[in-house]
């Protein structure tokens, strides 16, 4: 499709982000920002949107390249594959998808196939509509999945999806990645944008938006509730704007001409559950602090309750002298027989990077694929218990279980922590 050269009237200036530590190479580059909006008039050929001409920039150019594959797939049907527990980020970027293909005749389901247990995510989908479906491997099982011609995984790259593999061995092509986190798996994908820069995939999102891939109407109410999910989602992953940069500003400041600012503050309301605060409050008695790094095993938790471990990540990282928080717990599904050991970190260090010292410390399965990793202030890990999953009906067994995860993830992370200084070491 040719883009429509009339359509670039207007100034623009390039604005260069100031490095830090953690990303002195890849936040010098040049974002392309709108001095005045240009009204964008709907196109009358293939796709129904015209894309905005803005230089070079990465933001432009991964635009043209995706409208480019939509209309390569045209009245087809797509799965958008989110994490097992999706969060903001990956919700509204999910649902900002749909709607975006939606134009070329592409209708999607966004499926998860863990759960939703952290309560402003249950009340984002719930105030919201958001159209989210859970689809555990059961349910997959009994889909017709040739009625599928491609899938599209948002702000994860298949390494915190269990349904990934299933979706592989079905031979179902994989059309897009989009997602904020570094590189975890060489995915073979159509169209791909990997920007780990970028503090939200909600900012990538955002920038389409902008581009023109959508064209965001305030009297439309479904188009106000996704830019509202986007507001969440790019203030959840930036840390309410404390870590964001010049982009995640600029994608808040198109965001705010559209959001509700009431609705955001009923989602943000949503009050912890009680079975969440017993978690901080385990996270609290178990945690043990050696150089400014508070670690904390939270035991067994149902797969409901399994966001509650970032919470409780969350807690610890704001007591004094504290700058990184690693809370995990062996997290079961009664219904599915899985078990998992599953954990967060949180950090206020600038100088940690989360993926690399959470790929350092766990390091990779036999596939050579990552047991978790991260992104700026925060990352996870997923590791799972294979032979050893359930069998703990015996007390006794359960118990001597944990233990045995628990010490051996302790080893882990103090290694890195203080290795002069283990306190776990037997004498």
């Amino acid at each position: 499709m040719q883009l429509n050269p009339s359509l670039t009237q207007f100034e623009s200036f390039s604005l260069t982000t100031e490095s830090n530590q953690e990303d002195a190479e890849i936040d010098t580059m040049p974002v392309e920002v709108p001095l005045s909006k240009t009204s964008i008039p709907p196109s009358t050929n293939d796709g129904g949107v015209y894309i905005l001409q803005r230089g070079n920039s990465l933001a432009s150019q991964k635009s043209e390249e995706l409208q480019k594959t939509l209309l390569a797939h045209r009245h087809e049907r797509q799965l958008i594959i989110l994490q097992d527990f999706p969060d903001p980020d990956a919700l509204s970027c999910a649902w900002t998808y749909q709607l975006i293909a939606q134009q070329y005749d592409i209708k999607c389901e966004i499926i998860y196939a863990g759960t939703l247990s952290h309560q402003e995510n249950i009340a984002l989908v719930k105030l919201t509509n958001l159209p989210a479906q859970r689809w555990t491997l059961q349910t997959l099982k009994g889909k017709d999945l040739s009625f599928y011609q491609g899938f599209v995984l948002i702000d994860n790259q298949g390494t915190t999806s269990q349904l990934l593999s299933a979706l592989q061995q079905a031979g179902m092509p994989l059309v897009a990645v989009i997602d904020h986190h570094s590189l975890q798996a060489d995915l073979k994908s159509e169209f791909v944008d990997v920007r780990p820069h970028v503090r939200a995939t909600a900012t990538i999102f955002t920038q389409y938006l902008q581009a023109g891939l959508l064209t965001l109407d305030s009297s439309i109410n479904q188009h106000v509730k996704c830019a509202t999910a986007l507001m969440h989602g790019l203030r959840s992953d930036t840390n309410r704007l404390m870590q964001a940069q010049e982009e995640d500003f600029m994608a808040a400041a198109y965001l705010s001409r559209f959001y509700d600012a009431q609705l955001l503050n009923a989602v943000l309301e949503a009050n912890r559950s009680k079975r969440v605060m017993d978690v901080i409050e385990r996270a609290l008695k178990n945690r043990i602090v050696q150089n400014n790094f508070s670690i904390a095993g939270v035991g067994y938790l149902r797969y409901d309750d399994r966001d509650a471990i970032p919470q409780a990540a969350d807690f610890l990282v704001t007591e004094e002298n504290v700058h990184t928080a690693v809370v995990y717990g062996i997290v079961h599904d009664e219904d599915d027989e899985l078990e998992v050991v599953i954990g967060s970190l949180r950090t206020t260090k600038l100088t940690l990077d989360p993926d690399e010292f959470i790929k350092e410390a766990f390091g990779q399965d036999s596939t050579g694929r990552f047991f978790g990793g991260g992104r700026t202030s925060a990352g996870g890990f997923e590791i799972p218990m294979g032979f050893l999953s359930g069998g703990n009906e015996n007390s006794a067994y359960a118990k001597m279980k944990w233990e045995v995860f628990d010490t051996q993830i302790k080893q882990k992370l103090l290694r890195l922590v203080n290795p002069k200084d283990n306190p776990i070491q037997s004498e």
